[in-house]
């Protein structure tokens, strides 16, 4: 009858637990195998900046000029700003500044914000994306898309359609409404003459002025300019710019209020300010 010496019986227990210390030293599952996940890498930021001091001095005396007019302790607490309410300044902080000058009122805000992702699976910067995406999305824009005056194949599309239409028989009702079209701006989207009454104010900003997507700004970045509302008499003109870098998203909001309702604000050079402000930001970021 055979049978197992003693020794060797020993011998074959011991390479057994052997085996299986390796198997889960290895992390693999003696089930299914099912292999593990390692967490999304953290966003580059873990702070943020102190947002009344991340604008120079020089930047608010150029952006907020009626602060000149002011005498010298004035001067410094509309420079020092206002900080934003917020109950995290790890995760969100934001300055406000406003100056009240002869001709004009032009105001100022910076908002930045730290994107944390609570799930292992999704990176701070993916999360950062998804915010970012949502603001593109409530201004109206696309980054597949972006708006913008045509190019030269949709005018020409345009120009045959409007020929093939002309060919129509047309209502005599019609009549000024076709009148009020072709005195419309010409397709490079400027008419050169003032819309509000002020001079050099050039076309209105709805068609010299878009909102749109913008390059080189961060990872992702866009621009909204918003005119005075519709109705009212305040030539209230405010553009936003709003960019993400890593796992920050950054608002910063522009605004200049006439003293008188005939003046026009020169929207080209709030938006030119507040994209340039923008610009300083990301680069005081990435340092």
């Amino acid at each position: 009858m055979a049978y197992v010496p003693g020794v060797a019986l020993l011998a074959a227990l011991v390479v057994g637990c052997s085996a299986g210390a390796d198997s889960n030293a290895n992390g693999t599952d003696s089930k299914a195998g099912t292999p593990t996940v390692s967490p999304a890498p953290p966003g580059k930021y873990l702070t943020l900046p102190a947002p009344c001091r991340a604008v120079p001095r020089s930047t608010l005396k150029d952006l907020l000029p009626g602060a000149a007019e002011l005498p010298g302790d004035q001067q410094d607490k509309v420079f020092r700003g206002s900080a934003a309410v917020t109950y995290d300044t790890d995760r969100k902080v934001g300055c406000n500044w406003k100056a009240d000058g002869p001709n004009a009122t032009r105001s100022l805000s910076i908002d930045l914000e730290r994107v944390v992702s609570y799930d292992p699976a999704v990176s701070d910067d993916d999360r950062a994306d998804t915010v970012y995406a949502k603001k593109e999305k409530a201004a109206g824009l696309s980054s597949s898309a972006p708006p913008g005056p045509p190019d030269e194949k949709d005018k020409k599309d345009k120009k045959g359609e409007a020929g093939e239409e002309s060919g129509k028989a047309k209502d005599p009702a019609d009549g000024d409404a076709d009148a009020t079209d072709s005195a419309g701006p010409s397709p490079s989207g400027s008419s050169g003459e003032s819309t509000g009454g002020a001079p050099g104010s050039g076309s209105s900003p709805e068609e010299a002025l878009p909102s749109r997507i913008l390059d080189d700004l961060g990872d992702a970045a866009f621009l909204q300019d918003l005119p005075k509302n519709a109705g009212s008499t305040a030539q209230h003109h405010t553009v936003s710019v709003v960019f993400r870098t890593s796992n920050v998203v950054v608002t910063v909001r522009y605004a200049e209020q006439p003293a008188l309702v005939t003046q026009v604000p020169d929207g080209k050079e709030l938006q030119e300010k507040a994209q340039a402000l923008a610009r300083k930001l990301a680069e005081t970021l990435s340092e």
